[in-house]
């Protein structure tokens, strides 16, 4: 959906201890995926 967009990726985080990966993208999208990979804003 992003790269779709044209949306530059700020942020891409991804925590080892929790397994989750947050993703910052343009001016106003955040993004967390846990572990079972469904994701939301």
């Amino acid at each position: 959906m992003l790269s779709n967009s044209y949306k530059d990726i700020h942020l891409f985080r991804f925590d080892e201890r929790l397994g989750n990966v947050f993703i910052l993208a343009g001016d106003d999208i955040q993004i967390m995926i846990p572990p079972s990979g469904e994701w939301y804003f």
